[in-house]
């Protein structure tokens, strides 16, 4: 049987398309009315910035979508890079000069209809791929489409929590309460 003519399969899609979603919107909730100026700003101890979460949840979110296309192949040879490898990866968590909010949430925006195409029409959630080598996964682990976009939800939630943190010690906004 095909997975897309199954019910309970088409309501899986929809649940984990619409969890996504809301914590996207809560993720961009936080930059709601900022100049680009704040969305640069580091608030906390942490190196992170409102505007360098969004570069880093939609790099992060383009990576994994291409993991469900094309496996290993489309991520970073994690065991090869070097520190400049790694100081441009870093370049993902700040707001550099030139880019704009308006800029990085464009591209989220983009990126996140392309997920959620990818999502709509891929034929089967349990294709799997091996996970690319790198200190953080586990060695010859294999992750399905499914496993991925739990995995993107779960990067997502928790980048708005920290996005949450970050808004209100920079002028007292919150996103909830």
């Amino acid at each position: 049987m095909n997975e897309t003519s199954n019910n309970t399969v088409t309501d899986e899609r929809s649940d984990l398309l619409e969890t996504l979603a809301k914590h996207r919107h809560f993720l961009r909730f936080t930059t709601r009315d900022l100049t680009d100026e704040q969305a640069g700003q580091r608030t906390t101890a942490s190196e992170l910035c409102l505007g360098g979460l969004i570069k880093h949840v939609t790099s992060t979110e383009r990576s994994w979508a291409e993991f469900i296309q094309r496996g290993p192949s489309a991520m970073p040879d994690f065991k090869n890079m070097t520190e400049a490898d790694f100081a441009k990866r870093a370049d993902d968590f700040r707001l550099l000069p030139g880019e704009t909010l308006e800029g990085v949430l464009a591209a989220y925006e983009e990126v996140a209809a392309v997920t959620d195409k990818l999502v709509a029409d891929l034929p089967d959630l349990s294709v799997s791929h091996p996970l690319p080598e790198a200190p953080w996964f586990e060695a010859g682990a294999r992750w399905s489409a499914r496993r991925v976009l739990l995995h993107i939800i779960a990067e997502t939630a928790q980048h708005s929590g920290h996005a949450d943190i970050i808004r209100e010690s920079l002028d007292g906004a919150k996103s909830m309460g």
